[in-house]
């Protein structure tokens, strides 16, 4: 029973957790299994084999932790770095921020790179760290790809150019929480040493899988960092790997359907197509907002994010009053300001397995919480201007023709 239950269906636009597919919903929906019978091994290499497509690796190794995009984090720092090691770490918002706190607090050495929120990583800076450390000091450049709280997408590509131009070894680690499955990604184009996601971003499933994906690179690296680490050792998981068994502790079996599913699902669209339509979605959504005559808080059209649009308010409207509201009168979840931009913006996300009446219903709700607040919006401009572009780009459903 839910303890505050309204009427039909919560409409969920946070930038994850995200909306659950039906179908992935009932392939959870079963009892536990012994992870040591044939089965589960079974069904783990596949998924092993599977997760190498959604970052676009052939030659990556992936790990499933049972685990949340914060251990990740930790097992992508602790298995390729040793204490006092120099990382280079952009702070562009909440997520980096957060980041930035648990590489200190594992005692790195970190050089901080901020820019002002809204913005995306200043790669100006990193040219010049890189072209001054002739020694090789810097052992990691960290990135966030698509940071949340502002809605900033990183260009990974030029990262990876800047690294190769100064051919600077420095491993390239990346949050891909809420890019991969949505945005763009190329592991091996990019050079990525280290990428990592979360199962309750866009591959739509509940929190609790941390996915990372290790370069060979990487690999190597890991058989000499000096970090702590057990749970989050990749060297247990590989041990396992070889003996075919796949799992030193304890998965959820559940979650591992759940994801099986989640896969068929992208695959069964195509992960171009699934990029594509999150492309869609966001640009009928910064239609809206332009017509409601409010602002992103993304600084630049080259940052705009495909997930997540972070939408900046009036100086006389308390954004945290919206997502109130919103969810108290009319059962819609949207994204608080966090930090620095608390009470200044909104985030409307639009992620995972969404399609274009779910995003009109969430930009209809939007309008009439700014209506309830006192913004002067005109009440069917932001969806008129999202519908008509919609109509003009949506294709047919291939299964449907």
């Amino acid at each position: 029973m839910d303890y505050v239950n309204g009427p039909g269906r919560n409409h969920l636009f946070v930038p994850g957790p995200v909306n659950i597919p039906d179908q992935v919903i009932r392939a959870m929906s079963r009892n536990n299994e012994d992870y040591r019978s044939p089965a589960i091994p079974a069904l783990t290499k596949t998924l092993l084999e599977d997760v190498k497509k959604i970052f676009k690796t052939t030659s990556g190794t992936p790990f499933l932790f049972p685990t949340t995009g914060t251990g990740a984090w930790e097992s992508a720092l602790t298995n390729t770095l040793s204490p006092g090691d120099r990382i280079v770490s952009f702070l562009i918002g909440q997520f980096s921020l957060l980041w930035i706190d648990q590489q200190q607090r594992l005692n790195f050495n970190v050089d901080v790179v901020e820019s002002e929120w809204g913005q995306g990583a200043n790669l100006d800076v990193l040219a010049s760290k890189l072209a001054d450390d002739k020694a090789h000091t810097i052992k990691a450049i960290c990135i966030v790809h698509n940071e949340t709280a502002t809605g900033v997408t990183n260009n990974l590509a030029t990262v990876r150019k800047i690294l190769d131009h100064y051919q600077h070894p420095a491993l390239l680690l990346v949050d891909g929480v809420s890019s991969i499955c949505a945005l763009d990604f190329r592991m091996d184009d990019w050079g990525v040493d280290v990428a990592l996601t979360g199962s309750q971003k866009a591959l739509s499933l509940p929190t609790g899988i941390g996915i990372v994906c290790a370069s060979p690179r990487a690999i190597e690296a890991s058989k000499s960092a000096k970090s702590v680490r057990v749970f989050f050792d990749w060297k247990d998981y590989l041990k396992f790997y070889k003996m075919g068994t796949y799992w030193p502790y304890t998965p959820s079996i559940q979650l591992l359907y759940g994801l099986r599913a989640a896969l068929d699902l992208l695959f069964e669209e195509g992960l171009d197509n699934v990029i594509v339509r999150h492309n869609r979605l966001a640009t009928a959504t910064r239609l809206a907002v332009e017509a409601w005559g409010l602002k992103n808080c993304t600084q630049k059209e080259e940052w705009y994010s495909d997930t997540v649009t972070a939408v900046v308010v009036p100086a006389y409207i308390d954004s945290s009053e919206i997502v109130r509201r919103a969810w108290k009168r009319y059962n819609l979840s949207l994204g608080l300001g966090l930090n620095k931009v608390a009470g200044k913006v909104f985030r409307i996300g639009h992620l995972g397995n969404l399609n274009e009446l779910q995003l009109l219903g969430c930009l209809g709700g939007v309008e009439m919480v700014l209506k309830d607040v006192g913004y002067p919006v005109k009440l069917g401009s932001g969806v008129a201007a999202a519908s008509a572009y919609l109509q003009n780009t949506t294709p047919f459903i291939p299964s449907r023709i």
